[in-house]
């Protein structure tokens, strides 16, 4: 037997795997309640925003992969928000920025998470609203024990948050210290939030309700407290104080959907990933690549051509993402899926690491990436993201996300990556009790690219959740947090369980990787060419050669990447599974 930090879980009634305990505790208490499992993610994804708030928020987004019981074909919850009707590139220029910052309100793109919840829970859920936000409304009232990260996140930004973000610092300074790890802390006006939704849901049936709760969050009390908020100016990453440009009329102009996937058919499953407005194709890519490459041997992310040609492999689907991906239907998503272009771009890979970001030219197009990616200005502070999420002191975040995956009884299956709207991604909205999001700054501020910065367009996220079919039906939902890196750790994982055999936990805890010679999505927007970052648990012997196939070998340590999440069922027998990242000491599953 393999040893395992864990257990895979195995029961038949209901599976939660989530980026924390009290999450995935508080799903299951809905399971155990009579609901299913979107009623179960949703008071997970709500408790979230109050235990991990230094990852996500009620000012953030979420997308996510659902299949139900009665139709199994997947179909994405779209709750990215868009840019504000005022985001223009010559706002932005015209306050001398290059970039558009990685906090601030200037930052905000529309909140998305919160309507998208409520119309997961409108559409397919079971449970009042009242019920679903139970545990939320509890943890946020009563307070909960908060965890190590969450302080440090604070003491971080703590000299930002007593200078200027004054309704941040009321929150998280109490005394003017961080809080202390393990301490119980409560966000009353947060609770309140949650509180006045649910009455305002009280309507004639349970989903009149709920859109009852969706129009206060939208054009109600909610929307009024953003507009008069964002108007005030606060320092942001740029180093000037900037006021948002987000108004209550953009609240009221957004509205969660539910969007087709993208797929690929790869040895004997279906992989179901969000659209290009996503990073969510790149995994695609890279398997069809690898397939085209056509040695076994390759799909072995343990052994030095394993992880080799995989990192080349992903390399050159995340510069097709920075050439070509963005929220709009000229993607040429066909072509970049093909056997021939997978071909085309297998044929790129040699026995040496690349240092170059190589776009191809699908259809013949030919690939522009960003001035910035191409110049790589030399003076951008670097922060390189080694596996748990990073934050500077100026509130820039990079790679900061939650994840929840839930499978009940009946065969309903979702998968989900909560984010955006940190604790330090923007001022407190001290009514509302948390801040907005810093999504922006994933566009570019150059005219003519795929991502540039366009009023009501969606910015190309890294959010990527995924589901597994097999044979048509739903066998497997799981992701990470990890910005640029939540597409790279589940590629491995996935590689390992689907093509290796590995069981679920097996699979999350073997040693990882990733590599950061890719264009990076956050603020300062660096890249690190040729840079693979290994915990160092992998095999000396492979460290070793794959530094002299030229790759710069940066080591971790041993349990340092990768915060996957996965919850399995087998239609035929109807066995469900759950496994849970052991790094960060956070993640849990849980099921019977």
């Amino acid at each position: 037997m393999t040893f395992t930090t864990r257990p895979t879980l195995r029961g038949t009634f209901g599976m939660v795997s989530s980026t924390h305990w009290l999450a995935s505790q508080s799903a299951m208490r809905m399971l155990e309640r009579g609901g299913n499992a979107f009623d179960a993610a949703v008071a997970a994804g709500f408790v979230l925003h109050v235990v991990e708030p230094h990852l996500n928020g009620p000012g953030g987004e979420v997308p996510a992969i659902v299949a139900t019981a009665a139709d199994p074909r997947p179909v994405v919850l779209a709750g990215q928000g868009p840019a504000p009707a005022a985001a223009t590139i010559e706002h932005f220029t015209d306050l001398g920025m290059a970039l558009i910052p990685g906090s601030g309100p200037l930052a905000a793109a529309v909140p998305g998470a919160v309507d998208a919840w409520l119309l997961l829970l409108r559409d397919h859920g079971t449970m009042s609203l009242e019920q679903v936000l139970e545990p939320a409304i509890g943890y946020a009232g009563a307070g909960h024990p908060l965890t190590a990260a969450v302080s440090a996140t604070v003491a971080t930004v703590r000299e930002l948050f007593t200078e200027d973000w004054h309704t941040s610092a009321e929150l998280w300074l109490p005394g003017g210290q961080p809080p202390e790890p393990g301490a119980l802390f409560a966000n009353p006006d947060y609770g309140r939030t949650l509180r006045r939704l649910v009455d305002e849901s009280r309507g004639p049936d349970r989903e009149a309700g709920i859109d009852a709760a969706r129009e206060a969050w939208r054009a109600g009390f909610v929307a009024e407290a953003v507009d008069r908020f964002a108007r005030q100016p606060f320092r942001d990453s740029s180093g000037a104080r900037n006021a948002g440009v987000i108004t209550g009329a953009d609240l009221a102009g957004f509205s969660a959907t539910w969007e087709d996937p993208v797929t690929l058919d790869w040895h004997g499953h279906t992989v179901a990933k969000v659209s290009a407005w996503s990073q969510g194709p790149t995994m695609l890519q890279t398997l069809a690549t690898l397939d085209a490459v056509g040695d076994p041997a390759a799909l072995d992310p343990s052994t030095t051509r394993g992880v080799h040609v995989i990192a080349e492999a992903m390399k050159l689907a995340f510069a097709d993402r920075d050439a070509w991906y963005a929220d709009s239907p000229d993607v040429p998503l066909a072509a970049l899926l093909s056997a021939g272009y997978a071909a085309e771009r297998a044929a790129l890979i040699t026995d040496r690491a690349s240092h170059e970001v190589r776009p191809g030219s699908p259809d013949g197009r030919e690939p522009r990436l960003a001035r910035h990616l191409r110049t790589r200005p030399a003076d951008l502070p670097t922060d390189p993201t080694t596996g748990e999420p990073t934050v500077r002191a100026n509130g820039v975040t990079r790679g900061d996300t939650c994840h929840v995956d839930v499978v009940d009884r009946w065969g309903n299956m979702i998968s989900a990556t909560p984010s955006g709207g940190w604790l330090q991604s923007s001022p407190v909205i001290p009514e509302l009790g948390f801040p907005l999001g810093s999504r922006l700054q994933m566009f570019w501020l150059e005219d003519g690219l795929p991502g540039s910065l366009r009023p009501g367009a969606r910015p190309r996220t890294t959010l990527t959740p995924t589901m597994v079919l097999r044979e048509g039906l739903p066998v497997l939902a799981c992701g990470s947090p990890g910005g640029d890196q939540q597409e790279q750790w589940q590629l491995l994982f996935l590689l390992r369980h689907l093509a290796g055999g590995q069981d679920l936990q097996e699979a999350i805890d073997a040693p990882t990787w990733h590599t950061t010679s890719l264009p990076n999505s956050f603020y300062p927007r660096d890249i690190e060419p040729g840079v693979l970052v290994v915990e160092d648990r992998l095999d000396p012997a492979v460290v070793a050669a794959l530094s002299a196939q030229g790759h710069r070998i940066q080591l971790s340590d041993p349990w340092s990447l990768g915060r996957m999440c996965a919850v399995t069922r087998d239609p035929g027998t109807g066995v469900l599974a759950a496994g849970a990242n052991p790094r960060g000491m956070q993640g849990y599953a849980c099921g019977r």
